[in-house]
C-alpha cells in the first residue's frame, strides 16, 4: 500500500467524458484521490454523493475517484446523481495495483480480487499526505473534509 510522504505513481486515464487526466494535471492542487469497487452500488453511491455535498466546503482541492469501471458506466453513474468531479476508468487495474488497493477479497467464503475502498490525499506537488484505508463509504467525505482542515 502505498504511504504517506511517497509520491503518488504517475498515470493517464479516461474520465467519464473521456478526457485524458494524468497526475500531471493534479499538480498545483490539494487533490483527494479515492478508489471505490464498483459505480451505481449503495456504499459506493453514497461515499460519492457525500464527496459531491462536501465539494463547496473544500474549495481548492480536486476530488478524483477512481474504480475499474468503464467510461461509458462513469458517465451513467456521474448523469443518474449529478456528480460533477472526476471518476476515472481504471479498467486494466494499473493504478489500482500500482497503490495497493487491488487485493484479494472474500465474500460468502469466497476468495475473489477487487478494490478495497481507500482515499489518498495528495498535496501540491503529488505527495501523499494521508491514507485512509478500509475506507467506510458513509460518513467518510465528512472525516476526509476534518483532515483537510
Amino acid at each position: 500500500m502505498l504511504e504517506a510522504g511517497s509520491p503518488f505513481p504517475e498515470f493517464s486515464l479516461l474520465n467519464q467524458d473521456g478526457a485524458t487526466i494524468s497526475n500531471g494535471s493534479l499538480v498545483g492542487s490539494p487533490a483527494v484521490i479515492y478508489f471505490y469497487p464498483k459505480d451505481d452500488t449503495s456504499g459506493c453511491t453514497a461515499e460519492a454523493c457525500e464527496f459531491q455535498v462536501s465539494l463547496p466546503d473544500i474549495p481548492g482541492v480536486r476530488v478524483v475517484g477512481v474504480s475499474p469501471d468503464s467510461v461509458k458506466s462513469h458517465r451513467k453513474f456521474a448523469d443518474k446523481y449529478g456528480l460533477t468531479f472526476d471518476l476515472l476508468a481504471d479498467t486494466e487495474k494499473h493504478l489500482c495495483e500500482a497503490v495497493g488497493v487491488w487485493v484479494e477479497k472474500s465474500m460468502y467464503g469466497k476468495k475473489y480480487m477487487g478494490v478495497e475502498r481507500t482515499t489518498f490525499l495528495i498535496d501540491a506537488n503529488g505527495l501523499v499526505t494521508r491514507v485512509f484505508s478500509k475506507v467506510k463509504a458513509q460518513g467518510h467525505a465528512a472525516e476526509v473534509k476534518a483532515a483537510l482542515g
